[in-house]
Formats: C-alpha cells, sequence, structure tokens
C-alpha cells in the first residue's frame, strides 16, 4: 500500500488484527526484511510497517535528513492510519526515531504525536554515539583536509577521480552504497548522541541484542537500560541482525512481553 507524507510516496503494510504495533525498520533496510517478526506479531496484534523515506520502495527526500525529519514521518503516519494507542518496535536506526518519538511527547514539543505509546522494543538499537579511536579521528581528519583541498578547480582537473576513490576506501559499507542524498543524511544521523532522549523514555522497554553485535555493541544496550528506568535486557546468539540470526529466541521474548 502507498500513502504520501511530505510530498513523498511511503510503502507500508498493515497486516493481523488486535491492539496496534508500529515496526520501524533500520537504515538501509525495508519492511521486506522482517517477514518472520510481521509474521509471528500479526497472530496478536494488528502490525503497521512503513518503509522509511529513501529506503525500500518509499521515495527518497530532496536532500539529506536528519532524525527528526523520519520523526515528522512517523508522526504523520500515525495520524493518516488513525492510531491513538499503540506499542512501537525499532530496530536499529528506528530505535533512534522512537527516542525522538519519546523526547518531543514528554517536552509536549512541536510536531509531538497525540498517540499513547503503551510498550516499547528495541532491538540493537543505535542512538548512542561511540567515542571515536585515535585511528578513527584520524581517518576523519585527512578525509575533511582532503575534500578541503581537492575542491579546488585545478585538482580536480588534475585527479578527478581522487576523492570518489578515497570515499570507498574509507566509507562504511552503509555509506558508500547511499545516494549522494542518503549519505549526506547518513552523516547527519550518525554524528547525533540521541541519550538525553533515551532517558524520557518511561514506557515498559525491552532490549534485545545480538551478543556478537559490533555496529551496536552489548555495552549500548547496557548504557540503554541505565537511561530507561523500566528496562531489561535480553541478549541472543548472533549479531546486529539478532532477529534473523536467532527468531525464535527474538520472537519468544517480543510474544511473551507484549501479551504479558
Amino acid at each position: 500500500m502507498e500513502t504520501h507524507i511530505k510530498d513523498l510516496k511511503i510503502n507500508y503494510t498493515i497486516t493481523g488484527q488486535g491492539s496496534p504495533v508500529c515496526l520501524l525498520h533500520g537504515w538501509g533496510a525495508s519492511l521486506d526484511m522482517y517477514p518472520g517478526v510481521i509474521a509471528s506479531l500479526s497472530k496478536t496484534h494488528m502490525v503497521y510497517a512503513l518503509d522509511f523515506p529513501g529506503m525500500g520502495k518509499s521515495d527518497e527526500p530532496p536532500q539529506p535528513w536528519c532524525v527528526d525529519d523520519y520523526t515528522d514521518v512517523v508522526t504523520e503516519f500515525l495520524k493518516q492510519m488513525g492510531i491513538t494507542e499503540t506499542a512501537l518496535i525499532g530496530h536499529s536506526f528506528g530505535g533512534r526515531v522512537i527516542a525522538k518519538l519519546i523526547a518531543r511527547q514528554k517536552a509536549r514539543a512541536s510536531g509531538a504525536s497525540p498517540v499513547r505509546f503503551t510498550k516499547i522494543i528495541l532491538m540493537d538499537s543505535a542512538g548512542i554515539k561511540p567515542k571515536k579511536k585515535l585511528k578513527a579521528r584520524y581517518k576523519t581528519a585527512t578525509y575533511k583536509i582532503a575534500k578541503f583541498i581537492f575542491k579546488c578547480p585545478v585538482m580536480k582537473f588534475l585527479y578527478p577521480d581522487y576523492m570518489d576513490h578515497m570515499r570507498k576506501r574509507r566509507g562504511s559499507a552503509d555509506y558508500n552504497a547511499a545516494s549522494p542524498v542518503m549519505r549526506g543524511t547518513l552523516v547527519r544521523v550518525v554524528n547525533e548522541d540521541l541519550q538525553k532522549e533515551l532517558s524520557t523514555i518511561t514506557q515498559p522497554t525491552l532490549l534485545i541484542w545480538g551478543e556478537n553485535d559490533t555496529t551496536t555493541p552489548v555495552s549500548d544496550a547496557r548504557r540503554m537500560k541505565e537511561l530507561i528506568a523500566d528496562s531489561d535486557i535480553v541478549t541472543v546468539p548472533g549479531g546486529h541482525f539478532s532477529y534473523i540470526d536467532s527468531p525464535g529466541l527474538v520472537l519468544g521474548a517480543m510474544d511473551a512481553f507484549l501479551n504479558e
């Protein structure tokens, strides 16, 4: 199904019956990557899932966005769906959006969703900005210096492909796979630390983590547990896509938490 938000086509699905659950996917993913999660949840809930702009089958934003822009999209989506109360599930990047949704409500900020959020599940969630090691800081600094130097028309003419080669060597897989607009979006997203926003979450929260997650390590989950008063951690074998690596354990934990 399709709707339009911020003049963009947004792809979404509604599956199942029961109390609502809104599923927010990770960076560079889509709702098509969560069939097992959606099928399991839909046995007892009505599951709403959408593709974020620039991902899946939704349109790309016209310029680089920040997390607040994606939060606006989810707020409008819930409004269009007529949802007044829902649980939230966020994997990776989806967790960032959840933190923003809750923080806006607590602050009674402009654009805050009027929806009541009942329970929250964060899977291998992003939101804790890691401290950069010396090597990473050096790589960032040299890239910025090179970017400044190669703005010069003469250098561009002499070495037209240098910055592209440098980006491919030094950028992450997500960064290199993205379009220019989404690369700009990714830079804005990953540089935002959401610990303050996470601390505003008072809803019962379940943190599900792959014990070998190297993208958002288990130390992030422990920090989130410190920030979120009513929260518990479940660790399972696997990495950043814990719901794929340990589907039985993850889906069982979700079911128990949402239906207790």
